[in-house]
């Protein structure tokens, strides 16, 4: 999102300017090449859903996503498009849509979305300014930021549209030409001028999250060298010296270990724009990005830190970066925002493309399946701001746990809280799908993140029929004129030794690679069905703070899912939490109101979960599969009323120890589901051994 607090914080974190100290290291010249990618992306366009992933896409299209552009005023009346409408100086409220819209719409081939995005497209590039600039501003108010979700949607479409190529192409190489004499000129577009106090509210968004920008560019320099590529490695090498150091903040000196809601303000406040949640999701890449510029070698470990502490200081169960504006801890009533999910899920996809590192690709399914289907309702007409971990309501709160999110923040709505969410939610699963398949090598084809879908590559078709991950079976029907060699990837939480691939009358268990995860099938020319059978029986109890387990089996977290009754509002504006004029949104878009209608407050014996599966997990699933009680499995447990806290509105970390008792003496079995579906959950459960209580 954007900054939306200038008021309430003045920033003080330090400028790197000229200096590639921590993320390239000084250099006398700049590089001539990239590093390669491990893995190749394929071009959008050249994977089609099938399955759920084709309903979750199709719910969107019907959904918000598919609308805004029919009357969200921070779409159709953006300035990008001659409007007068945005929430922000930023004006990235068009761009982040843009960003998501056409992925999704070419993933559908969808006509209606198609013409959004043409109308759209048309428009930005046929009013490019003389000087190359994309986008309404003018002089000073010239901010590189809008511009790197904006053209991110450039480089999708040139991939997926042949008609668009050459018209974005030439649009990007005129920007790239303005964007040198910019920061020739003292980092201009960073909004940093000579005498300026650094650290000034939104000025520091696009050196806080370049990464962005130079995935485009490092794409137009790989696939469209058409242009003066000696100026285009320039504009990569200036921006990383302009740039905010991820470096420097990922280092044991410096990265904050603790919840910093505990931590002086004195000693979180000159990290901010590190630790804010978005920039965070978006910068998990930056060094990977980096790198392939710089070719330090080092970013790579330091890439692994910034996940690895990441989640493991400030990150949920489900795959959510805590952070409600800023890092907090692991208390299961921080909130996570929907922006950040889809900034998370599109790092760690890309992650995994540059380095090959399958934990990657484990976490970015992780948060695909768990933590970023929960903050939307199952028709895609609202999200949340922030949802927590442990949340057994969502309604508006009288007081709040969060750093920076209103009263609303936890409800589903159109605009519940800041807006961003509404308009970068829609790249979330259309992304998943188009990084699902890369290429390995000249004529290798991988299965990265595992989903039901299509990958077309030339005269090789590789066809995915599954309810992965629902169900444990993928069946592959793959024809192809060349032999060729087919990976699919196994999850670091399947039983490799039982893990089996059936190919014509052959099966043999799977030997993946230690380091990407991937197991090689040879292909024959022809015709080929390959059966993907993984094995999982366990039930993983993960510990959490407070004495709490979070119970995972496969690729799904398992909540307690709380019944209850929905209540709906016309929509309410995010500034003011009025209600929007009457007739702006379509009847469909809501505000609504989740109350519990049973007790929540329990503690389970996890000796004893138990995994049920309803008619097999390969089977047809319903849709909407993110609902209440659709998904064909869910785990019982011994459990018991405690009593429980509350801390600034909602349920406090649970009692430990002796404190930690039973109401009545009595017990009764719940129901965990998947998390996804369970839009009043809780994730972090209490522990308690019951076995001497009936």
């Amino acid at each position: 999102m954007g900054w939306k607090i200038e008021a309430q914080i003045a920033l003080g974190f330090g400028i790197l300017v000229g200096s590639m100290n921590g993320v390239g290291g000084a250099t006398n010249r700049m590089n001539e090449t990239l590093v390669p990618l491990t893995f190749q992306p394929l071009p959008l366009g050249s994977i089609t859903p099938l399955g759920w992933l084709k309903d979750q896409l199709t719910l969107e299209a019907s959904g918000l996503a598919g609308h805004e552009h029919d009357f969200y005023n921070y779409v159709v009346h953006s300035t990008w498009l001659g409007g007068t409408q945005e929430y922000s100086a930023l004006r990235e409220g068009f761009p982040y849509w843009f960003n998501g819209l056409v992925p999704l719409a070419y993933s559908l081939s969808d006509s209606r979305l198609l013409d959004q995005v043409h109308s759209a497209a048309d428009y930005v590039l046929d009013n490019q300014q003389e000087d190359g600039w994309l986008g309404p501003e003018q002089g000073t108010e010239r901010n590189f930021w809008g511009r790197m979700p904006f053209c991110l949607g450039l480089m999708q479409l040139a991939q997926a549209d042949k008609e668009y190529e050459g018209k974005v192409v030439s649009a990007l190489w005129r920007f790239s030409g303005l964007m040198n004499s910019m920061l020739r000129d003292n980092f201009t577009g960073y909004h940093y001028h000579e005498g300026d106090q650094v650290g000034q509210g939104d000025e520091q968004w696009g050196r806080v999250r370049v990464q962005d920008m130079l995935i485009t560019l490092q794409w137009l320099y790989e696939t469209h060298p058409t242009g003066n590529m000696t100026q285009l490695m320039e504009n990569m090498d200036l921006l990383i010296q302009g740039s905010l150091n991820w470096a420097e903040w990922y280092n044991t000196a410096t990265y904050i270990t603790k919840d910093l809601n505990t931590v002086p303000v004195s000693v979180t406040e000159p990290h901010f724009a590190y630790e804010h949640g978005v920039n965070i999701g978006q910068g998990l890449k930056a060094l990977a990005v980096f790198r392939r510029v710089t070719h330090n070698d080092s970013l790579v470990q330091t890439s692994k830190n910034a996940v690895d502490w990441t989640f493991q200081y400030h990150g949920a169960a489900s795959g959510a970066i805590l952070a409600d504006e800023r890092l907090a801890g692991l208390s299961p009533y921080y909130g996570s925002e929907t922006c950040t999910l889809v900034e998370t899920m599109y790092s760690l996809s890309y992650l995994y493309q540059a380095l090959g590192d399958s934990s990657y690709a484990d976490r970015c399914e992780k948060t695909a399946f768990n933590a970023f289907p929960v903050q939307l309702t199952p028709d895609w007409w609202a999200r949340q701001y922030v949802s927590q971990p442990n949340q057994p309501y969502s309604e508006n709160l009288t007081e709040t746990p969060f750093w920076n999110v209103n009263d609303w923040g936890q409800t589903y709505g159109l605009e519940t809280d800041y807006p961003c969410c509404t308009v970068n939610h829609p790249q979330g699963y259309p992304k998943f799908l188009s990084n699902s398949y890369v290429k390995v090598n000249e004529t290798g084809l991988a299965h990265a993140l595992l989903s039901p879908g299509v990958a077309a590559i030339g005269d090789t078709i590789v066809k995915c029929e599954t309810a992965y991950p629902f169900g444990n079976t993928l069946i592959y029907t793959i024809t192809s004129r060349e032999s060729f060699d087919f990976y699919v990837r196994v999850p670091s939480w399947a039983e490799a030794s039982s893990t089996s691939i059936s190919l014509n009358s052959s099966t043999s268990t799977v030997k993946p690679d230690s380091h990407t995860g991937l197991h090689k099938i040879a292909i024959p020319s022809g015709s080929t069905i390959v059966t993907y059978a993984i094995s999982n029986l366990a039930i993983v109890q993960e510990k959490r703070a407070n004495d709490t387990v979070a119970i995972h089996h496969g690729a799904l977290i398992y909540a307690l899912n709380i019944p209850s009754t929905n209540t709906s509002l016309a929509p309410k504006s995010y500034s003011n939490n009025s209600p929007l004029p009457s007739g702006y949104a379509p009847p469909e878009s809501r505000d609504w109101i989740i109350t519990p209608t049973s007790t929540w407050a329990y503690a389970i014996d996890p000796s004893t979960l138990t995994f049920h599966s309803v008619n097999g997990t390969d089977t047809s699933l319903a849709n909407p599969i993110f609902a209440p009680g659709a998904a064909p499995m869910y785990i019982t447990a011994k459990a018991c009323e405690i009593e429980w806290g509350m801390y600034k509105g909602v349920p406090d970390a649970p009692p430990t120890g002796g404190n930690r008792k039973c109401k009545g003496n009595k017990t009764t079995e719940i129901r965990l589901e998947p998390l996804g579906g369970a839009k009043l959950h809780l994730v972090d459960l209490p522990v308690l051994d019951l076995g001497g209580i009936a």
